[in-house]
């Protein structure tokens, strides 16, 4: 098959690294991809938000199956531009990736299918926004409607931070994705992620992960988009995941398709768990950026398999193949992330380093420039490795940090330490 993989990050570089293992894969191409995917295929830089020339390039290159990777592409439509055309295409339509592209709607979801989920007003009033924080007491969560990179979410302990951030928002911080924000209440609890594959009708459970959203240790600083992960997720044991597919992800695979927007493709409930009862966070379109990570080191080849199984029909007789072991990634990211940052500080991987099955560094903000590593973005590298427990793969990984030279970056030192 001739394979083309829409991304450039640390998700689509494992996507491409573990694709590419598999013998059905002839071709791989990744749109636009980044100095780290450069190094085991060809990347193709055009603008992954124009779906005609993504169109036009999978025409020129006989693709045969596209693999969507970021939530941006989805949410602008690139599925439904490519399945008119007859092209294999594994990402949500434009109508169903509205689950990720709307907190909103997959609130309205919720509502539907009496999921459970935190309790929220919706708001494009400053002065309304307030009094319902008044009205409601802390803590309290405020986030951006839509996308905003996983940094649309705060915390707020006190009700300056509320404010503050009611204000930032509704003047704009995330363009129109903030034009409508949510308050919701607190969910106290332990968060874990939880992925399926659906083919609009059927689902299969293909991983759990962890992952650390505040920038520094101890769960310390702003929220990110993600400065590590690790899998399995101890909490969702297998009594969670019952209670998670039975009341919260088939439910919501068959209001979907009962509205007329079949879901098919990944979908990633983000969890809040206390006392074994799990309640829905949010819902994403797409693996998980850094949890992908993690799961690719431990799925490898078959992921391949498995997406075209869910394009197919196929997914109810088909089974995961999982290994009794554990994954970690580590981020490796700009200082000043997830604020203002400076691209162009150099990075030097240690000579020698190997990478294979058991552990990787994958790139998602990096350039070449004469042949010398460059940072460009956030979140730069991401530091993988698998061992046969958490504690294995965590000391690897952390080996494989120390032989990265990057003053101008910075990681979170405790990963993993939730299930250690």
């Amino acid at each position: 098959m001739n394979i083309l993989i829409v991304g450039s990050g640390g998700r689509e570089h494992s996507l491409a690294w573990a694709i590419k293992q598999n013998p059905k894969c002839d071709t791989l191409l990744v749109a636009p991809g980044n100095a780290g995917i450069s190094e085991i295929t060809e990347c193709i830089d055009i603008d992954i938000l124009d779906n005609s020339k993504v169109l036009q390039l999978v025409k020129n290159r006989s693709i045969d199956l596209v693999i969507i990777g970021p939530e941006g592409p989805l949410a602008n439509g690139l599925s439904d531009t490519l399945i008119k055309e007859n092209v294999l295409t594994f990402g949500a339509s434009k109508a169903a990736a509205e689950l990720e592209s709307s907190k909103a709607f997959t609130k309205s979801i919720c509502s539907s299918i009496n999921a459970s989920t935190a309790k929220y007003g919706l708001f494009r009033d400053k002065k309304k926004a307030k009094q319902y924080v008044r009205n409601h007491g802390l803590t309290i969560v405020i986030k951006a409607d839509g996308l905003a990179a996983g940094k649309g979410v705060v915390v707020a302990m006190d009700q300056s931070t509320a404010f503050d951030a009611i204000e930032d928002m509704l003047d704009g911080a995330f363009g129109a994705s903030s034009a409508e924000i949510l308050i919701e209440e607190f969910m106290d609890g332990e968060e874990a992620s939880f992925f399926v594959l659906s083919d609009g009708k059927n689902i299969l459970p293909i991983g759990t992960a962890q992952d650390h959203k505040r920038a520094f240790d101890g769960d310390l600083g702003p929220n990110t988009g993600g400065m590590g992960a690790y899998s399995p997720a101890p909490i969702l044991n297998t009594k969670v995941v019952d209670i998670t597919l039975r009341t919260i992800i088939q439910p919501t695979i068959d209001e979907m398709a009962k509205r007329g927007t079949p879901y098919i493709g990944i979908l990633y409930a983000g969890l809040m768990i206390k006392n074994g009862v799990p309640r829905l966070v949010e819902d994403n379109a797409r693996f998980g950026e850094p949890e992908c990570q993690v799961l690719m080191m431990r799925l490898g080849a078959q992921i391949l398999d498995l997406i075209l199984a869910c394009l197919t029909n196929n997914l109810l007789t088909t089974k995961v193949q999982w290994a009794e072991d554990h994954a970690i990634t580590v981020v490796m990211a700009s200082k000043g992330y997830p604020g203002a940052y400076r691209n162009g500080s150099t990075i030097s991987i240690e000579d020698g380093l190997v990478y294979d099955s058991q552990q990787m560094v994958f790139h998602a903000g990096t350039v070449k420039r004469d042949n010398i590593l460059i940072s460009n973005g956030g979140r730069v590298l991401n530091i993988t490795a698998r061992g046969e427990s958490l504690l294995l793969a965590r000391d690897k990984a952390y080996q494989i940090v120390k032989r990265i030279s990057w003053p101008e970056g910075y990681y979170r030192s405790d990963i993993g330490w939730k299930a250690l």
